[in-house]
């Protein structure tokens, strides 16, 4: 397995300028392949396309590939494409297609994340979520034209384990998938976080090959990250609260046929940690899970 990367998200808020994560991710980590996150770059800028380009050209400058780009933690924090309110809903599809137009001035092949999430008052309508689903499937079609007309090869959606987000079941996934790409020019391509797929509260101790083996032909990213299984973490390595193991879970890749899918190590820290270690943390995370997936 050697398309391994590293998502940005690490570099939020400690080195925001493109020269700075470039040197980082080429000279400390090591590493040629990243995920690009919107938490360095917002698309509502007014400024987005002189911001991209200063990105694309020191990823260029240090050798690295940008791979995709992804919508980042501050996105996430919004109920974006089920949002409740339909003018709420429209900015949030302005934004994915503006979000598809910048990842494309940065080269990538592909742009998404998780999609949204249904309010709690909603949830308990019995025929909200059915409502909000063709919608969704609506709105994926339209942002795969504009995808496609962007040059992109591909939308990506992540699963998530709340019940209230689309999608958060190998069920709904596989449903979503084949939705869209009846009506789409441009596929829907999973991106399979290890610590959402493996959230015991809600899956149980279900293994990692479920997910892998049923969602196989629509899985274009993976997200790596040291979790206990009870929480979302993104830790890295060494953490003695993490159980993940990297061999384990590059064993199940595999024998999913899923060897040339691209690997992300998605890695946070508190805000407040002091930012050496968080550097040192990040160093020895890419260095364990790198010989692991060797």
């Amino acid at each position: 397995m050697t398309n391994f990367g590293i998502n940005l998200g690490f570099a939020i808020k400690r080195w925001p300028q493109p020269h700075e994560w470039a040197r980082v991710v080429r000279e400390r980590l090591e590493l040629d392949l990243v995920q690009f996150s919107f938490d360095l770059l917002d698309p509502w800028w007014p400024e987005h396309q002189a911001l991209a380009a200063r990105a694309r050209s020191a990823a260029d400058e240090y050798g690295i590939r940008i791979h995709s780009a992804q919508v980042g933690l501050a996105k996430y924090t919004y109920n974006g494409l089920l949002h409740p309110d339909p003018d709420a809903r429209a900015a949030s599809v302005e934004w994915w297609r503006r979000a598809i137009d910048v990842a494309a001035e940065l080269g990538c092949g592909a742009m998404g994340g998780p999609v949204g999430a249904i309010t709690v008052p909603e949830a308990a309508q019995a025929d909200v979520r059915e409502r909000r689903y063709a919608e969704l499937v609506g709105t994926l079609v339209d942002l795969g034209d504009h995808a496609r007309a962007a040059g992109l090869k591909a939308l990506l959606v992540e699963p998530t384990p709340l019940p209230r987000e689309i999608p958060s079941s190998i069920d709904e996934s596989e449903r979503l998938a084949r939705d869209v790409e009846l009506r789409s020019v441009v596929p829907v391509r999973y991106v399979l976080d290890v610590g959402h797929a493996l959230f015991r509260p809600l899956y149980g101790e279900a293994p990692l090959s479920d997910w892998l083996l049923a969602l196989a032909p629509s899985i274009g990213v993976l997200h790596l990250q040291n979790t206990d299984f009870q929480s979302d973490s993104h830790w890295g390595w060494p953490d003695e609260r993490g159980l993940l193991d990297v061999t384990s879970f590059a064993r199940d890749v595999l024998d999913a046929g899923l060897g040339d899918v691209p690997v992300f190590l998605e890695f946070f820290d508190a805000f407040e940690a002091d930012d050496e270690v968080v550097l040192e943390r990040a160093i020895s995370s890419v260095d364990h899970c790198r010989a692991a997936l060797a």
